[in-house]
């Protein structure tokens, strides 16, 4: 009896330690009774979720494990936290650090650096750009990737944050804002700034085409800087050359790179532009499906909105910003300039992107932020209005707007439609970005008018897609923002509920999280998401944010230690 005695005891003790992950220890966190969609796209299924120094250690039924706190989800969604595949807010996590806007959301890792990346800086560039600098009061006291990522590090940072290294920074850094093309020599400079940032951590090269100086690189220029990401484990993310009526070889350009450089291409904001393209979606997914076939790695995110959100001076054709802003400004204050530039606008072409020709008229475009503190009342106003304001021609308001605001003015761009917008999300390989820098209706950040986008894509996407429309699943919402991201980025301990992945976890009601940001009041952060873990620490808890900055920087796979 007391060998039977001893046994069963053994087996007890030897179960305990195997369904606890290996010990007896105790869980810092248990989530209990949540409704678990696990990233993948399966359906959800019951459970509890118990969380050790950071991480998930064990999935299953934990009532009787010992831990120092408990999460009650009373059946909520437990999901992975959201990855936002283009966030642009390696500056204004410089401001606020907890990036309220992002979190609000459920985003818990955001991927930035578009073309032109925070780093590597030198002086010109920073005397260049030094409005972005003044109006956000930062002082960039760094020159490389890896002394900006020490500074995030140094003073924490409310989520996870990885970074490209842009295409147009090696550009700028060897060739100014001209445009010209590289000698063999400065190519080589360029492609060695590329090398250093990716043993630095950045995550890939990316591109932002559309977007002076970027226009003036050749393909051949664009695949040589990508063969040297490629060895380092990069990606070739990019904002395509064109988005409208050249967006066909647009992305046979992409294609291009990524089958000559041996890399995986992401396309950013997959979008169909410009009222004469409404309805090409369909042609855009075969053609990226026919190219997947052939086995080509290529996918896209979305932000799923039906405008979009960039520089006024995209407008400009980019000849006239050979040399930077101020040469650009100089142009137009010259009246045959700026008689040759209309002259372009007005006319239909695609070889660049003429945002002009793809717009049904000035009322879509809605001023968002200007640097210049005389203009802050045109925020939130519509180009039309601005134009009848000054009692100007909408063409002359654009180009007068651009010079009193020294080229600074950000705009949202009204020039998608629904039916092309809602085919892109439905993609088995399409995954979701926000595309607009952290914000907060608090501070500097709230004086500025964003897209609705930058609070409120991922809860609208659960919102309206989801829940209202059923033109997706939750369970395949959740994998577009969560496992799908996290494998494209390689982020290979993210992105899945599972036992030893790091704890970003979401918990929220399906039936009732929402966004509330709306172009006419963008300043407004989403509502729903209960409790929202990074690395397993809350940065939103009850619904309220906690001040905590556990985020991490995440290198890519090419970093020297």
């Amino acid at each position: 009896m007391a060998i039977r005695s001893f046994v069963r005891c053994w087996f007890a003790i030897s179960f305990f330690t195997l369904v606890s992950g290996g010990s007896a220890q105790t869980f810092d966190l248990v989530i209990s009774h949540g409704h678990i969609i696990d990233g993948t796209g399966s359906p959800w299924y019951s459970g509890d979720l118990g969380i050790r120094a950071g991480r998930i250690t064990q999935i299953g039924n934990l009532a009787g494990a010992p831990r120092r706190r408990t999460i009650e989800a009373h059946g909520q969604v437990v999901a992975p936290g959201f990855i936002d595949m283009l966030g642009q807010s390696e500056l204004t996590i410089l401001v606020d650090p907890r990036l309220p806007s992002k979190i609000y959301q459920g985003i818990t890792t955001e991927v930035t650096g578009e073309g032109g990346s925070v780093a590597p800086l030198n002086d010109r560039i920073i005397e260049a750009d030094h409005m972005q600098y003044e109006h956000l009061k930062i002082t960039p006291d760094w020159r490389t990737f890896r002394q900006y990522f020490s500074r995030l590090e140094k003073q924490g940072i409310g989520i996870n944050l990885a970074s490209y290294m842009g295409a147009t920074q090696a550009r700028r850094l060897v060739l100014g804002d001209d445009d010209k093309q590289p000698t063999p020599s400065e190519l080589e400079k360029m492609k060695g700034f590329v090398r250093d940032a990716m043993r630095d951590g950045a995550v890939g090269l990316s591109t932002s085409l559309e977007y002076a100086p970027a226009p003036y690189a050749r393909t051949d220029e664009l695949i040589a800087l990508a063969e040297t990401a490629s060895p380092l484990g990069g990606i070739y993310a990019t904002h395509m050359r064109s988005e409208g009526d050249g967006i066909f070889s647009a992305i046979d350009e992409s294609l291009r790179i990524g089958r000559e450089a041996h890399i995986p291409v992401e396309i950013w904001h997959f979008k169909v532009a410009g009222k004469q393209n409404w309805g090409k979606m369909p042609e855009l997914v075969a053609k990226i499906n026919g190219a997947r076939a052939q086995g080509l790695d290529i996918t896209a995110d979305t932000y799923a909105y039906t405008a979009w959100f960039n520089e006024l001076s995209a407008f400009v054709p980019p000849w006239a910003h050979d040399g930077g802003d101020a040469k650009l400004i100089e142009r137009l204050q010259d009246p045959a300039t700026r008689a040759r530039i209309r002259k372009d606008m007005l006319t239909p072409s695609s070889q660049w992107d003429n945002e002009w020709d793809e717009i049904p008229g000035p009322q879509a475009i809605l001023i968002g932020v200007v640097g210049n503190a005389k203009l802050l009342s045109l925020e939130g106003k519509r180009l039309s209005e601005v134009a009848s304001l000054w009692k100007e021609d909408p063409i002359d308001a654009l180009f007068d707007l651009l010079i009193q605001d020294h080229a600074y003015t950000s705009v949202a761009v009204f020039g998608m439609t629904e039916p092309d917008v809602t085919l892109a999300l439905q993609q088995p390989w399409v995954a979701v970005d926000n595309d607009s820098q952290g914000t907060s209706p608090e501070g500097i950040l709230g004086q500025e008018h964003p897209h609705p986008r930058a609070y409120g894509t991922f809860p609208r996407i659960l919102r309206k897609y989801v829940r209202e429309e059923h033109k997706l699943s939750l369970a395949d919402a959740i994998r577009k923002f969560s496992a799908l991201p996290a494998q494209r980025m390689r982020f290979t301990d993210r992105g899945v509920l599972k036992a030893g992945m790091w704890a970003d976890v979401v918990v929220f009601d399906p039936a009732s999280i929402r966004d509330l940001s709306t172009f006419a009041n963008p300043n407004q952060l989403s509502k729903g998401m209960d409790y929202v873990l990074v690395n397993g620490v809350a940065v939103i808890e009850q619904g309220k944010m906690t001040g905590a900055r556990p985020g991490k920087v995440l290198r890519g796979p090419g970093y020297v230690p």
